[in-house]
């Protein structure tokens, strides 16, 4: 296999956290697997406040922007979030939302979770894969959910190396470059997003310069 990066994107609220544990274990068992692959780590909590922002005035940082520009070269995302209240947490939430609509078109993804209680267990499947569904990627069919006697059982180990693989096979097969290539114009793109191109509007016609309020030109 080529070179290829996989973005690790962390919820947990710490470098210790269970969430952070659980995403580190299955990163290493992607690497483990094939060493061609590069993880890079990013903590949505040191963009919280910028995704939060995004959502009540539309401004996009530039810290923001660049781990746009970071997931958009990406082969394939590992994302993880702690589960609070049978819900993903709300940083977690707001940081998908801030995201350009095209950007993760085709990119697989293997979803994770971590709580409290084995309660929570469905969280992952019942709620995360439907807004990566929305998003319009490749979901592994194995996602991974701990609870803290996870940690210290065997069969968690067995089933981050069960959701690498099906991860691997999805970079292998170029699902996303495929899906990008051969279906892009085919999607359903928003105004002002990376895919945006058949929807731009000329900002000098007489149409718009009225809506402005510059006037129409009389021509």
């Amino acid at each position: 296999m080529q070179d290829a990066t996989v973005v690790v994107i962390n919820a947990g609220t710490s470098e210790t956290s269970s969430t952070a544990t659980l995403l580190s274990q299955i990163a290493k068992s992607v690497h483990g697997a094939e060493d061609n692959v590069t993880c890079t780590f990013i903590n949505v909590r040191d963009v919280a406040q910028d995704a939060m922002t995004v959502l009540v005035s539309g401004h996009k940082s530039p810290a923001l922007k660049e781990i746009e520009a970071t997931l958009l070269d990406a082969d394939a995302l590992i994302v993880g979030t702690p589960v609070f209240k049978a819900g993903a947490s709300a940083v977690f939430m707001a940081f998908f939302q801030a995201l350009d609509n095209d950007l993760l078109i085709g990119t697989p993804v293997l979803l994770a979770g971590t709580a409290g209680s084995q309660r929570h267990a469905l969280v992952v499947d019942d709620q995360i894969r439907g807004l990566f569904a929305y998003l319009r990627t490749y979901t592994t069919p194995t996602s991974v959910f701990a609870a803290p006697e996870d940690f210290n059982d065997p069969k968690l180990r067995t089933r981050c190396a069960r959701a690498a693989g099906e991860l691997l096979a999805l970079i292998r097969a170029d699902v996303r470059g495929a899906a990008r290539n051969n279906t892009w114009d085919h999607y359903q793109h928003s105004y002002g997003s990376a895919g945006d191109t058949e929807l731009s509007i000329d900002l000098g016609s007489d149409l718009m310069r009225l809506a402005t309020g510059n006037g129409y030109s009389g021509q």
